[in-house]
């Protein structure tokens, strides 16, 4: 552990390389005339036991290569890392994605480098523990001339950073409590954004028990409550309390009593989580607990902005998430736009949400996740949630249709439109995930959008996109973006793919007899 000098010298050695940043942003953000090289280290660099709950989450490494988009510049260069070695179909299905570039003028210029590490531990600590292949990835970048991404910014990445000499566009760690659950509602505060009643962040059950008492004493009518990790992610770290076979505590002991007795009972959201796990996780990463919204109709938007390194603000998209999980807690998928009657409003929160953040010295990617309830004049009444500094579940879809349609989004109708002033819309998802899937290999999968037309079609600029293809034939598990020039046809798009790979995968059993792409439509 860094004592108080070095924390200090490593904080002012950090914020003299970003500074590089301003007068690289010009050349890195450019649409046509890029002339850098970006280092990609899509390193999860979260708690363990969390991602133990995401099956195949090594592939999530994955999701980043959207960035090979940015191929489409002639003079760009990409450095990309991961744990374990990209399959090369993967590699060369996004490449042949680039419009107007010769593959092979793409591939040259992009470099991958592999830990061969299958861990858990995050990949840039992967990075740091092999100073070999740390010497390469520097040796490859052009200096003054480089730019590292990465999932999720922690100490860990800094200090990758600083080892390489690189600035790294993504949140100074330093600020990493302003993405966490208690962080998001002192920010919600600050901005006066309507958001749920709750307690101060807390690191055991006892304490758990006592705000989540007080809570029910200033809401004596409130059904259920969530408990959540404050450094949870997707919705796995969060947990249901309901209230209602609890009685009518007749004092506050009582009620700390009764709380402190169902806290096993809870609705987990996690797959597999037990209390005795959770119970521990509360004295490493700390809880809150919040009043849990109600209502009939209720949907799951977000908004996502960035803020560049001159700390302007801009907002990318918006979403309504697609949730599951027994209470509707789990991050699965999203369709863009968000829909009509909030996403404006979405869009001014988000801006409110960025200034702020952008006001503590944030900078890049940022989405916040609300709850809109429809009430009785036909309107919608928006929740704030939590906010996240980091790259997540709607970014990757979002970026593969900019960068594959060459458009732009508009403030003024929350809409995304291609070069052609079409409107475009996406259905997305991170787990299209079936046990028949299990077996199912990335040139199979290929075979298969090959002889069924579900590729993205560049004419129309609708189709598909797939990515995860490392965790289909292990886990059963792919994701994909099905564009459309419509939200109906979009998610027709995505059911079409459903429906195809459901009928590709049934039991060999009962195809043995008949061709490979038998009779599926």
């Amino acid at each position: 552990m860094l004592d108080g000098d070095e924390s200090r010298s490593t904080s002012d050695k950090f914020q003299q390389l970003q500074s590089r940043l301003q007068s690289l942003w010009h050349s890195f953000d450019a649409q046509i005339d890029s002339d850098c090289d970006i280092l990609v280290v899509p390193s999860l660099s979260l708690d363990r036991g969390e991602l133990l709950k995401v099956e195949g989450c090594i592939h999530y490494e994955e999701r980043l290569l959207f960035s090979l988009m940015r191929l489409s510049n002639p003079r760009t260069r990409i450095i990309y890392v991961t744990s374990v070695p990209l399959t090369p179909i993967a590699i060369d299905y996004y490449l042949q994605l680039l419009p107007g570039i010769p593959f092979s003028h793409a591939r040259e210029r992009l470099l991958l480098f592999s830990t061969d590490d299958y861990s858990l531990q995050p990949l840039s600590q992967k990075i740091l523990d092999r100073p070999r292949l740390l010497d390469r990835i520097r040796q490859s970048l052009r200096p003054d001339r480089s730019v590292m991404m990465c999932y999720n910014s922690t100490a860990i990445e800094r200090d990758l950073a600083l080892k390489l000499e690189v600035p790294l566009y993504a949140l100074d760690p330093d600020l990493l409590y302003w993405g966490t659950k208690a962080g998001s509602r002192q920010i919600f505060a600050e901005c006066g954004l309507p958001h749920p009643d709750g307690s101060e962040l807390v690191y055991n059950d006892l304490d758990l028990a006592q705000v989540a008492a007080d809570l029910w004493a200033r809401q004596p009518h409130l059904k259920r409550m969530v408990v959540k990790l404050n450094e949870g992610f997707s919705g796995e770290g969060n947990a249901i309390l309901d209230l209602r076979p609890l009685g009518d505590p007749s004092s506050h002991s009582e009620r700390v009593r009764s709380i402190s007795q169902a806290f096993p009972q809870m609705s987990f959201q996690g797959h597999q989580e037990i209390w005795t796990n959770f119970q521990g996780k509360i004295g490493h990463l700390g809880a809150i607990v919040e009043a849990f919204v109600e209502g009939e109709g209720k949907q799951s938007p977000s908004v996502q902005g960035c803020i560049t390194p001159m700390g302007t603000v801009e907002i990318l998209s918006t979403h309504d998430q697609i949730l599951g999980g027994c209470d509707g807690q789990i991050f699965l998928g999203c369709q863009f736009p968000a829909a009509a009657g909030y996403r404006l409003q979405l869009q001014q929160l988000g801006l409110e949400i960025g200034k702020n953040l952008a006001a503590k010295g944030a900078i890049e990617r940022f989405a916040v996740d609300f709850i809109a309830v429809p009430n009785a004049d036909g309107k919608w009444d928006l929740h704030a949630i939590e906010i996240n500094l980091r790259k997540g579940g709607t970014t990757h879809p979002f970026m593969m249709l900019k960068f594959l349609t060459n458009g732009n989004y508009q403030m003024d109708d929350g809409l995304f439109y291609s070069q052609q002033r079409t409107p475009k819309y996406y259905v997305a998802s991170d787990n299209l995930h079936r046990p028949e899937y299990r077996g199912l290999l990335p040139s199979d999968l290929m075979d298969i959008i090959a002889h069924h037309r579900l590729h993205f079609d560049t004419s129309t600029e609708t189709g598909t996109v797939f990515h995860l293809l490392g965790s289909l034939s292990e886990f059963g598990k792919v994701g994909l973006t099905s564009i459309g020039n419509s939200l109906a046809e979009a998610q027709a798009i995505y059911n079409k793919v459903e429906d195809v790979l459901e009928c590709e995968t049934q039991s060999i059993e009962s195809r043995s007899s008949l061709p490979i792409f038998w009779k599926c439509r």
